[in-house]
């Protein structure tokens, strides 16, 4: 009798931490909003699987510990699809996709039709087959009518539930197919290729690559080691279930049974409101955390999308609108070596010029003599180049097949390529470094930087004017600026006296700036814009800051040994002391001024730190209203922290504010607190 009562004991906790994995598996990758840390949630793991060892009886197929089976696949076995799985038709540009509206309405008239307009995930697509709310099978796109058998491969993906519960108690389905896609996020596909590269295994061109391999894998527990997500995006089929009558509602449907859907999908009442959202998206498309290569357009109605029908390759009633490619392949003419503000040289790509992403690339980051090595790139090669956002291009990988046997090694410069100096290398940085802090290319990038409006935000002085002061021997260093005079500046080409005017007065105009800018503007390696607003209100004065040794700059939460050893470095070397001083000399502000309190002190005595995206405002003028209201904000999460806000996508400092039991609360909380809401 004891023994049965332990059993149920058994069995009832063992149910308990099943409910629990599997809703803090449903937080972590759906909603991308974990409530614990990796330790608990390995806790609970680890007791579950444990307790099945011990009570096998209880093990059922859709344990969480069952997601991974312990079989290699021999060979993935076909499965023919429920309905074809098309491929999209694709446009090109905004006439395109009013050219396709104009074809569907000789079907439907255009004022009877809704769209639904979504991001194009650059990934592996999938339809997933449910029975009873039971996963039952998986498979690929394949030819479109036969696609891979992945099923065990898929179940070791945590974003997909094996089982389906409702959450507003609404019938499971009987049959119930979803379709979407398999990818990777950015950044777990950073970190896979690093462990990748760290153990000489071969890496990944980019996330797509990274999910179909990974997805692919003949033994599912190399798949369940991979960072994968699932999203739905698409109209499957139901049976035994609520009716569905548009793609909105059956995404919603999905939402209930708690399964991964697309984000920012949006009903469009109109083509212009369509194409709208599409050029958004392209304009913003890289503040998402996973790669998107356009936006899918579909006819929302279900039961217009028979009438308007399909060719034999792709339905007539969806269409992808396909941003500018953003690949290209291309030659390496040369390599030139650039010199930073802080001295390190970076090699850069010279290029045959090719057309990517919109834009006519000629030259491509390759980041640092290290990657140049892994990719094993050489000059004269053919190479994949990519572009990313705004940023330089960057080259993907070598075009082995290309190569003709007349390539050269890319050298490691021993000179500083623009003053001449022994370059040097600081142990364990990867970086190259020229040490001459007078370096005529170090001054040029100093002086841009420290113009930048996050700095001391002096309008006129950017790359060409700053060239030319250093060309004409006019700027020496950073604090020579200030020293400019009316004459000088109209003795260069193209100033004339409105330039040389509006340019003085701006110089003028920024030595009212606080210490934090100068600070920041200054370019102290490693510290960022935040150490120095840190910095300067802890401190208050550059005299104290330069009086300030290691062990009190360390004591600052945000300030690490490295930090603080280049703090002290930077004050200590005299070609900085004497810009320093010259810059007291001119009349730049060396006093932080204090935060104006307004309103009600409620953060009085308080250390709140921001982590993840904030709806409402920008994190910048959050941290201000905590400083107005008598607190003070910190970057990074420690035992003097009092409070932690989270916004959407919360980083690593709300796992470590959880495991140090500090208060948390969510963007809304914050907002009555302040009284936004």
């Amino acid at each position: 009798m004891k023994e049965k009562i332990d059993k149920q004991k058994v069995l009832s906790r063992i149910k308990q931490l099943r409910e629990l994995i599997k809703y803090h598996d449903y937080r972590y990758y759906v909603l991308n909003q974990p409530e614990i840390s990796d330790y608990e949630y390995d806790k609970l793991y680890k007791e579950l699987k444990q307790l099945e060892e011990q009570y096998p009886e209880f093990i059922t197929p859709d344990s969480p510990t069952q997601r991974v089976s312990g079989e290699v696949i021999k060979e993935f076995k076909p499965i023919k699809h429920t309905f074809p799985m098309l491929s999209l038709d694709n446009t090109y540009s905004e006439n395109e996709i009013y050219d396709w509206a104009e074809r569907i309405s000789k079907y439907v008239p255009l004022k009877n039709l809704e769209f639904i307009v979504e991001p194009k995930l650059d990934g592996l697509s999938c339809t997933i087959h449910y029975v009873d709310g039971k996963l039952h099978t998986a498979a690929t796109r394949g030819d479109g009518e036969t696609g891979e058998d992945v099923t065990l491969n898929v179940k070791t993906i945590r974003s997909v539930p094996l089982t389906l519960e409702s959450k507003h108690k609404l019938p499971i389905p009987k049959f119930f197919e979803v379709r979407g896609e398999v990818i990777m996020f950015k950044k777990d596909f950073e970190k896979l290729n690093k462990e990748l590269q760290q153990k000489g295994q071969q890496t990944f061109a980019n996330p797509r690559n990274a999910a179909s391999g990974s997805l692919r894998q003949k033994d599912p527990k190399i798949t369940a080691s991979r960072p994968l997500r699932f999203y739905i995006h698409s109209y499957g089929k139901i049976e035994g279930s609520t009716k569905v009558e548009s793609d909105e509602e059956f995404l919603e449907l999905c939402k209930n049974f708690s399964l991964p859907v697309i984000q920012y999908f949006k009903v469009c009442k109109t083509i212009d409101e369509v194409v709208k959202y599409c050029l958004e998206w392209q304009n913003k498309r890289d503040e998402l955390e996973y790669e998107i290569d356009g936006m899918v357009i579909k006819v929302n109605q279900l039961k217009f999308r028979d009438t308007i029908g399909s060719t034999l390759k792709a339905p007539r009633w969806a269409i992808a609108y396909k941003f500018p490619a953003r690949q290209a392949t291309t030659v390496l003419k040369s390599v030139v070596m650039q010199v930073g503000r802080t001295g390190v040289i970076t090699p850069v790509a010279e290029l045959e010029p090719v057309e990517c992403g919109g834009v006519t690339i000629s030259r491509a980051t390759l980041h640092n003599f290290d990657e140049i090595k892994r990719l094993g790139v050489r000059i004269g090669d053919t190479v994949l180049v990519e572009r990313a956002g705004e940023v330089i291009p960057k080259i993907v990988k070598v075009v082995e097949s290309k190569r003709t046997g007349k390539e050269k090694e890319i050298e490691i410069p021993k000179k500083c390529p623009v003053c001449g100096s022994n370059v040097v290398k600081e142990e364990p940085e990867v970086a190259y470094r020229c040490p001459n802090s007078s370096c005529p290319a170090q001054v040029i990038n100093s002086i841009i930087h420290f113009a930048k409006r996050e700095a001391m935000d002096i309008e006129g002085l950017g790359e060409s004017v700053a060239e030319l002061l250093v060309e004409k021997k006019l700027v020496k260093k950073l604090s020579d600026i200030y020293y400019l005079t009316k004459e000088q500046l109209l003795s260069l080409p193209l100033f004339k006296e409105k330039k040389a005017n509006n340019l003085l007065t701006a110089i003028e105009r920024s030595k009212q700036k606080p210490l934090s800018k100068l600070l920041y503007g200054l370019g102290i390696r490693h510290v960022g814009e935040k150490a120095a607003e840190v910095l300067a209100e802890r401190f208050s004065s550059m005299e104290k800051l330069m009086q300030a040794s290691e062990i009190e700059l360390q004591s600052i939460p945000e300030v690490g040994p490295v930090m603080a050893k280049s703090i002290k470095e930077f004050f200590a070397n005299k070609y900085s002391q004497e810009i320093i001083t010259q810059l007291k000399k001119a009349g730049v502000n060396m006093i932080q001024p204090k935060v104006e309190k307004k309103g009600a002190q409620i953060f009085a005595g308080m250390t709140v730190v921001f982590t993840g995206e904030l709806d409402s405002m920008t994190r910048t003028q959050a941290e201000e209203i905590v400083k107005q209201m008598g607190g003070n904000t910190a970057s990074s999460v420690s035992r003097s922290t009092s409070l932690v806000v989270v916004g959407r996508n919360p980083g690593s400092k709300y796992e470590k504010a959880k495991q140090l039991g500090i208060r948390i609360i969510y963007e809304d909380e914050f907002l009555q607190m302040i009284g936004q809401k």
